[in-house]
């Protein structure tokens, strides 16, 4: 009989952690109700003790996907971080509070600075305390993998004693290797069992070496009952493991593993493109699973053995990841109905039927113009009319511009709106978006940099839409701007403003968090 293994996806934790890949709240309930329909168990929403925005997020992702879906947010060993995750998750159905403890000698040593029992009993005393909380608890033992194993092991037999219900082992900086980390696996799950066979032994990899998909099946192997994971492999440095590449490994090699997930793999490429299109983070076309080129196959030798027998060079189809029928054509003469269709299809909820409607005559007006809408275009339509929502702030709009460029001066003049206020400059560049940038930084007087500029065709054809991805510095902070038009220098513009209205957004949150703590 098939063992089921707990699949817990932190994208919009550990993978939002990424420089550029903030969401905000709106974004991070639209990914919820994505992952709730890819059916993972657990969603770790947040570090809701960060920030009122982040404890906002995961407060409305309890509420929106917390009836069908575990939910769980991170908690250092302190009791206002353990707080802020109850109060934060409590509505959902099933929570779980997650706290997460150094357990290596550099973490103690250089971290808290304190001697390996004290360390010990801070976890003791946080669990405990979040026990009187809520019944479900994980404890992490940060950087296990290259903790004492006799030390590791009393952190853990203490923590469990004191009432947590999950063990999760992190290889916190992808040191181990996959033998290695099977044999740590396989070591701790001998002794739980043995203390309580309950206790559900967890893993979380990271990617530092290219090892996160291998170390993480190696722990399945010997006996890890769940696992933590993103959608792309999202995650800081090098990123975490890839929750779309173990799933397909369980699947494609089942009778090896003798595992299952409840996993609807027929949504990891869907998945996989909303988190692209809301965080501007590109797969790269390589990419196990769901890169561009994953199941494209360009050698002769390749095509005739797929013509005669696809199972020659595919050991599995597109169709289970959710490849098949992405690519929905409409047309000026598509009704809402299948409009709709198209874009629920896609992850994104149709809002209240004012909204929809609005939504609806803008994608009628790009059917005019492109007389084909695809996928693509309808992402875009989604998501630039939410990028231009401002939640109450005073922020930047595009009202014109003009870009004139040569090989002298090549010039930009721009009008801008504030709260009503109409702005307008000129600036000279080296080129024509330098140009703009440079006239939108002089008319808005922020001192910006900008760090990363990419520009993307979306779509075939001569109509095609242009996608711009930005990231800035502002302030030491690092922010992303999205754009899509068909115009890519308007769309260069539009991502620029779109970076500087989330860094006064962000400015704005601050300030308004600081006024309520005097």
């Amino acid at each position: 009989m098939n063992r089921s293994v707990i699949v817990l996806d932190t994208t919009l934790r550990d993978g939002e952690q990424v420089p550029g890949a903030k969401l905000n709240v709106k974004q991070k309930v639209e990914f919820a109700q994505q992952l709730k329909r890819l059916q993972v168990d657990i969603i770790e929403a947040g570090f809701p003790a960060s920030s009122a925005g982040d404890f906002q997020a995961v407060q409305e992702i309890a509420r929106s996907v917390g009836d069908s879906v575990s939910i769980t947010a991170l908690a250092r060993a302190v009791q206002s971080d353990i707080d802020a995750v109850y109060e934060s998750v409590k509505l959902a159905q099933d929570p779980l509070i997650h706290i997460v403890l150094g357990a290596s000698n550099i973490h103690v040593e250089k971290k808290f600075n304190r001697s390996k029992d004290a360390v010990l009993q801070m976890g003791v005393d946080a669990v405990k305390y979040a026990k009187t909380l809520l019944p479900q608890v994980q404890y992490s033992t940060e950087d296990a993998s290259r903790a004492d194993f006799e030390y590791l092991w009393k952190t853990i037999e203490a923590v469990v004693k004191a009432g947590a219900t999950m063990i999760n082992v992190p290889d916190t900086v992808g040191y181990a290797e996959p033998e290695e980390f099977g044999d740590l696996i396989h070591r701790i799950n001998e002794r739980l069992k043995n203390i309580n066979d309950k206790t559900i032994l967890s893993v979380h990899c990271h990617n530092d070496l290219g090892l996160a998909t291998a170390n993480t099946l190696s722990a399945i192997k010997n006996g890890a009952d769940k696992i933590e994971c993103t959608i792309n492999g999202l995650g800081e440095r090098a990123g975490n493991t890839s929750l779309e590449e173990v799933v397909m490994a369980l699947k494609v090699r089942e009778n090896r593993y003798q595992c299952t997930t409840r996993i609807q793999t027929t949504e990891l490429l869907r998945t996989s493109r909303l988190l692209t299109y809301l965080t501007g983070l590109d797969v790269q076309v390589n990419k196990a699973i769901t890169g561009d080129n994953a199941f494209a196959h360009s050698s002769g030798i390749h095509q005739d053995g797929l013509l005669k027998d696809k199972n020659v060079y595919e050991i599995m189809s597109p169709e289970e990841v959710g490849a098949e029928s992405m690519e929905l054509i409409l047309t000026a003469r598509s009704g809402r109905h299948a409009f709709k269709h198209a874009v629920e299809k896609m992850g994104f909820a149709t809002g209240e039927a004012a909204e929809f409607e609005a939504l609806f005559q803008k994608f009628i007006a790009l059917a005019d113009m492109k007389k084909e809408v695809y996928d693509h275009d309808i992402f875009y339509l989604v998501n630039s009319i939410r990028e231009q929502a401002h939640s109450g702030h005073s922020l930047y709009e595009l009202d014109s511009f003009q870009v004139i460029t040569n090989n002298l001066n090549p010039t930009a003049t721009i009008e801008l709106s504030r709260n009503g206020q109409p702005l307008k400059g000129s600036a000279v560049g080296d080129g024509p978006i330098d140009a703009l940038y440079s006239a939108i930084k002089t008319l808005t007087g922020l001192d910006v940099t900008l760090k990363h500029y990419k520009i993307n065709s979306i779509s075939g054809g001569k109509e095609a839409i242009g996608r711009v991805n930005i990231q800035i510095d502002y302030q030491g902070k690092t922010y992303s701007g999205r754009a899509m038009d068909m115009d890519i220098i308007k769309a260069s513009a539009l991502a620029f403003l779109n970076g500087i209205n989330a860094a006064l957004l962000d400015t704005a949150s601050t300030e308004e968090e600081a006024a309520k703590s005097h």
